[in-house]
């Protein structure tokens, strides 16, 4: 076989706990006692010694929130070793978190430190305008998460946009740092305009120091919601 068609495939050398190989594949280094959180059925392959436990004590409690009637999301990897994971071809973006607290929608979380503090919670101060919860993802502390989107993303730095705010739909909502100042907003909805809509559509302002991730996409089954 001619390997040079195939070797610009080959992964690159390791240079973080977490890194992309390509847009849409993750790659993370697993060493004894730095165990990994990732989303149950993503691996899609490993070097080394990997071991696998689904819905471990720590999970179960938070996963019954996560996606009801979905089951345990979550599986927790351990070991010494490489680790890919990917999300039905989904882009993914790794961040580092230096002392710093990240709301992610749940359904874009593909893996995170397992040593990160973490909770569902429900985003304070839209229910009420938007009629409905939202919940997310909060983790918190020193370490690597990585998330995915629909396509490639757009990363908002909040901060550069001065006393201007970011205006987000909340069906392309991916995550955010949560130290922005968040408020509510209601518009004509576009499609309403055109016999396709019913009026309104919501829209979350950000403001403040911290980034904004949204995806191309709309998709309203990818919001982890509960009726207010």
């Amino acid at each position: 076989m001619d390997q040079t068609l195939i070797s610009g495939y080959a992964p690159t050398p390791i240079a973080a706990r977490m890194e992309n190989h390509g847009s849409t594949m993750l790659k993370a280094v697993l060493q004894t006692g730095q165990d990994l959180y990732a989303r149950a059925g993503s691996m899609v392959a490993y070097e080394g010694f990997v071991q696998y436990e689904p819905n471990p004590p720590a999970l179960r409690r938070a996963a019954a929130q996560w996606l009801t009637g979905e089951g345990a999301p979550l599986m927790k990897a351990s070991g010494d070793g490489l680790l890919y994971l990917a999300d039905y071809g989904a882009d993914i973006v790794c961040v580092n978190l230096n002392n710093e607290a990240l709301s992610v929608n749940g359904t874009n979380l593909l893996a995170f430190d397992a040593h990160l503090d973490f909770g569902v919670e429900r985003v304070k101060g839209l229910a009420k305008l938007a009629g409905q919860g939202l919940w997310n993802v909060s983790l918190k502390g020193t370490g690597w998460v990585a998330i995915t989107s629909r396509g490639a993303p757009v990363v908002v730095d909040c901060a550069s946009k001065g006393e201007d705010e970011t205006y987000v739909d909340p069906d392309a909502l991916v995550a955010w740092s949560t130290n922005l100042k968040l408020k509510g907003k209601r518009t004509v909805k576009m499609g309403a305009l055109v016999g396709r809509g019913s009026g309104e559509a919501f829209q979350i302002a950000f403001s403040g120091q911290g980034f904004v991730v949204v995806q191309p996409s709309e998709d309203s089954t990818d919001r982890l919601r509960v009726r207010g």
